[in-house]
């Protein structure tokens, strides 16, 4: 019983322990995504994509021209999107977008990320703004 322990553990944490990252080429990106990019990046070229397994975790890094950089989760679903610019419309939740229009007229977003349980903003001015998942406003993030 004790062996058996052990080897679970061991099993364990070769799994944990166990990270890979592998470049991929654009088209062998899972459909979801590339419909994603086309969508919302469509004059954006794909320069490189990494396919990263860390343990039982896998997430696609995908970096666009125009110094976008963007990753998705297990589920083919963006969970953080970095830009030098900003960012499209179409990638910010309806409710941020219009709170930064009203409060932050003169900035944009530049980066916008799932962060735990709530999701989380910068703006080209180097504010950042912690939202819920639905929305609401919760602060400015030091």
């Amino acid at each position: 019983m004790k062996k058996m322990s052990l080897l679970l553990l061991f099993a364990v944490f070769g799994l944990v322990g166990c990270e890979k990252e592998t470049i991929i080429l654009a088209n062998n990106l899972p459909a979801e995504i590339q419909s994603y990019l086309s969508t919302h990046f469509p004059s954006n070229e794909v320069i490189q994509v990494i396919k990263d397994r860390d343990g039982l975790s896998l997430t696609y890094d995908v970096i666009l021209q125009g110094n976008f950089m963007l990753e998705f989760n297990r589920k083919k679903e963006v969970i953080d999107i970095d830009g030098q610019s900003r960012l499209p419309d179409s990638v910010i939740p309806v409710k941020l977008l219009e709170f930064v229009q009203t409060n932050y007229s003169d900035n944009f977003i530049s980066n916008w990320e799932i962060e735990g349980k709530n999701q989380q903003i910068q703006l080209d001015n180097g504010l950042e703004l912690v939202f819920t998942m639905d929305g609401r406003f919760l602060k400015i993030d030091d």
